[in-house]
């Protein structure tokens, strides 16, 4: 799950989640049988505890019983079709958060949804998921950012922040916590433009954590 972003340099509390939430479209009236607008291949893992009843990114309580998950470029309010390909269990869930920011995986699913697609108790699962709907085309240029992190101290990630924001002096920098206790770095480059949080990730190497495009809306 993303933690959530901060509007200001301040770093003390809650970070509030992104602005501009997206229209809620339940699953359930998503016809499940349509031909998928786009499939990915990839790991899913599961996210609950810590994160439950906290701001998701689309601005909704997230509740891990409900069927939800976070993806880090579909637009929120996507819903789609996560099938395990190992069991070929599938469900239907809606994009509410940003996520997972781990190497390697795709998404995260909430815990109930998790359980339904047989990636509870094995924690990570490679799956398939159909893109069933989204609430503007997938052509939209949509607004972008940079995370970078988990780091373990405050202290490396303000140095990040120090660095980039010398590098990067029209972005907006910021760094905030994660409800785990790690330390997380966001790049809002100019105008949230595409192209140029792409550059960030090109000519960033974090020396920990990973590095990774999100978008925003």
């Amino acid at each position: 799950m993303a933690p959530a972003e901060s509007t200001s340099n301040s770093k003390n509390g809650p970070a509030p989640a992104v602005e501009q939430p997206s229209p809620a479209e339940s699953p359930s009236r998503t016809p499940t049988e349509a031909k998928p607008l786009f499939t990915e291949t990839g790991l899913a893992s599961w996210y609950g505890g810590v994160y439950n009843h906290r701001r998701g990114s689309n601005g909704e309580i997230y509740d891990m019983h409900a069927m939800t998950a976070a993806h880090r470029t579909l637009p929120l309010g996507s819903v789609v079709r996560v099938t395990n390909l190992k069991t070929e269990r599938s469900a239907v869930v809606r994009i509410t958060d940003r996520g997972p920011f781990v190497r390697g995986r795709i998404l995260d699913l909430s815990e109930q949804a998790a359980k339904q697609v047989d990636v509870w108790v094995a924690g990570v699962t490679m799956v398939r998921i159909d893109v069933l709907h989204t609430p503007v085309p997938l052509t939209d240029p949509g607004r972008w950012a940079v995370q970078i992190g988990g780091f373990e101290k405050e202290r490396t990630a303000d140095e990040l922040v120090d660095r980039l924001s010398r590098r990067y002096q029209t972005a907006k920098v910021l760094c905030f916590s994660s409800p785990i206790g790690n330390w997380w770095v966001r790049v809002r480059v100019e105008e949230d433009d595409r192209r140029k949080a792409e550059e960030v990730v090109r000519e960033t190497q974090p020396v920990e954590g990973g590095i990774f495009l999100v978008r925003l809306d």
